[in-house]
Order: structure tokens, then sequence, then C-alpha cells
């Protein structure tokens, strides 16, 4: 941040330590950071860890945040805050939107939930601050980096359509092991719920929605090969802005081949639970474990014709490592996802949005060459 800010962090969870430690760490003049969780102890824990890992001074000050509804702490609290950097379970997503346009505050969440994000595009729709919304990293970088490889194709082949964009990021092990294949480097609700619902796509430059997980490919990146597969959120709102434009768009998840035939197995003995999502889940974590040493793999393509009918591609591709910060090391998914909504929390701040901005609406080069986000992800 460029002046002083106070803003308030809603969790305290590994994302939430990592927007405290960057936006404390990377800001260029000391901010008021209030750290807000639904357990208390937890929010002075992760301001104590941020005071211990930084190298320049800041303000941190935990609070608690009642499950019952407002108390008098967290009205003041929401009296002095200027954004809200909602890094909570994305349940939680439309109360502490809720928050924010009663209190006049600025917000940025992380939750790739759809249902949840179309509650809050109702409620922010008269709202007289800014509502940025599904901004990790998918959704949310990699959909910005998407539309501006449209974007920039479009412009330099002289074309209003494409044939293909396809973008897809993986959180992964450096290694993978039978029979699963996988380990977790986030949350593994998150990981459940985006194979169990709905993928969002274009298909014949419409919108219209598939099963997750029913269109596996092999794909080598970087000369590794990996498999993608359809999975719900990451598109964030590209169908709906590119439909017309694109032929065939689609958010897909990287996994290291074998892995999804094993999770196909799994899904496949759920019929008989009423909530899939969380049998997944227990399924999942009785048998994958916890790795901290992780990598970002992600990857956009753009193909069509250009105006005189020659077939073009272009493509991006990335891998991210875990990254010292201060005095702490963070896993490549905490940098990936926290400088994306810190990166919009300062667009909230130092400029003048109303109501909702999604993905598409955000200017991809000033955002993709933002200072949070290029010491993280490299310039474009």
């Amino acid at each position: 941040m460029k002046k002083h800010h106070t803003i308030i962090i809603a969790g305290a969870g590994g994302i939430a330590q990592a927007v405290a430690l960057i936006l404390a760490e990377w800001s260029k003049v000391p901010l008021t950071i209030y750290i807000g969780n639904r357990t208390l102890s937890k929010a002075k824990k992760l301001a104590q860890w941020i005071e211990n890992g930084i190298t320049k001074s800041c303000i941190l000050i935990p609070f608690h945040i009642s499950e019952e509804g407002l108390t008098k702490e967290m009205k003041g609290v929401f009296n002095k805050g200027e954004i809200i950097l909602d890094c909570l379970p994305g349940t939680q997503a439309p109360k502490m939107a809720g928050y924010a346009k009663d209190y006049y505050m600025h917000y940025a969440n992380l939750t790739e939930y759809i249902t949840e994000t179309q509650q809050i595009i109702k409620l922010a729709k008269n709202a007289t601050t800014g509502f940025v919304l599904q901004s990790g990293l998918a959704p949310g970088y990699i959909n910005v980096l998407a539309n501006h490889l449209f974007l920039e194709f479009c412009k330099d082949y002289q074309v209003h359509k494409v044939d293909k964009l396809e973008f897809k990021v993986g959180a992964l092990t450096k290694n993978a092991v039978v029979p699963h294949y996988y380990g977790f480097t986030w949350s593994p609700v998150g990981v459940a719920t985006e194979y169990i619902q709905d993928a969002e796509v274009i298909r014949d430059f419409k919108k219209t929605r598939l099963p997750s997980l029913t269109e596996r490919a092999t794909i080598i990146i970087d000369g590794i090969t990996y498999e993608d597969d359809l999975t719900s959120g990451g598109a964030a709102n590209l169908p709906d802005a590119l439909a017309g434009k694109v032929n065939i768009l689609d958010y897909k998840t990287l996994r290291h081949p074998g892995h999804y035939p094993w999770i196909q197995e799994q899904i496949n003995n759920l019929a008989t639970f009423e909530k899939p999502i969380e049998a997944l889940q227990q399924i999942m974590e009785k048998q994958i474990p916890h790795i901290e040493d992780d990598q970002i793999i992600l990857y956009v393509a753009v193909q069509g014709k250009d105006k005189n009918s020659i077939l073009r591609r272009r493509e991006i591709s990335k891998q991210i490592l875990p990254q010292k910060v201060g005095k702490h090391q963070l896993r490549a998914i905490q940098t990936t996802t926290a400088t994306p909504i810190i990166q919009c929390a300062q667009m909230l701040l130092e400029s003048r949005y109303k109501g909702t901005v999604l993905q598409s609406d955000i200017d991809p080069k000033s955002f993709l060459n933002g200072n949070f986000i290029v010491p993280v992800y490299g310039n474009i």
C-alpha cells in the first residue's frame, strides 16, 4: 500500500496468515491490520506470528468474530475499517459481505462457491463501496490472465472471436505416490467441493454447465505430463463475459497422472450418501496426507484463426514455488492466493469502485503488473 489504511482480515488460517504477513512486510507505509476470527485465540496467535515475522512496523489487533451476530467489539472494528479481506470459509461470505455493506467498507473474498457469489452480487448491487469477488488464485488471478491473453490475441490478430480459451491451475506436491497420487496443499473441503459441483463452461459460444470430472485429458506443460479435468468454480465470470466470443472455454484443475482415476472410483461409491461433498472429504482425509512443500502450476492458452484464416495459438505457463516473506517461509498456495486479493484491495482503496467487481471488470495489465503480484507471479 502507498499510504496508511485500516484493513480487516476475516479468518486466521493459512491464507489469512499470508495476507497479513505480505501486507505488513511489502506495503510502503505502516498499516493498521485487524485480524478477526471465530476463535479469538487463533486470531491472537496469528497476530503474534506476524509480529515475530515482519521486519517493518505494523499495528496488529486481534478481535473476535461472533457467530451469534454483531457485538460491541465488532461494531467498533467495523466503524474503523476501510475494507474486509474475507479469508473465512465460503459459507460465511454473504454474512461478511453484509457487514461490509452496512459499515460502508470495501470487500474482497476468495471463495469459488457459486451460490454464495450470486448472493453477494445481489447484495452489492446498490453499494457505495466496491466488492471484488473470487479474487484468489483460481478463481482470481488465472481469470484475469486468461482474459488478458484473449484480449491481446484479438487485438494482435484483428479478430473478435476465438475457437478456444483454456485455463488450468494445479496446487500440487512435487512428488506423488500410489494410490491417490496427491497430497493436500490447501483446504480438503475446497477440493471435495470442486470435484462434486458442476462446472460452468462455454460450448458453441454459449454458457452452460457440465458435471465436473467429465472431460479428462493429458497435457504436457514445460515438458512434464499432467492430467486435467473440469472442476467447479474456477471459471469465475468469464463464461458470462465471453459468451458469444469464444467457441470453447473452460477451467480445468491439473493433477499428477493417476489421481483422477482414483478419485473417480471414490466418487462412484458415494451414490448412497446424502452429503457427497462431506463424504468425499472424509474419504480423502483418511488416505491423503497434508504436505507443506508444494508448487503451483498454471497454464493459459487461446487458439483461433487470425484475419487471414491462419490458425494461431498463444500460451502462458508458470511454476511457482514456496517463497520467504519477512522471516517466514510461505507455501506456494499461500502466496499465489494472498497476493491477488491484496492487489484487489489496493485497487479498491486507491480507486473509486462501487458495487460488484468481477474478474472481467479488472484492467488486466495494471493488475497483472501490480506491485504485490509481480514478486510472486513475475511480469507479463
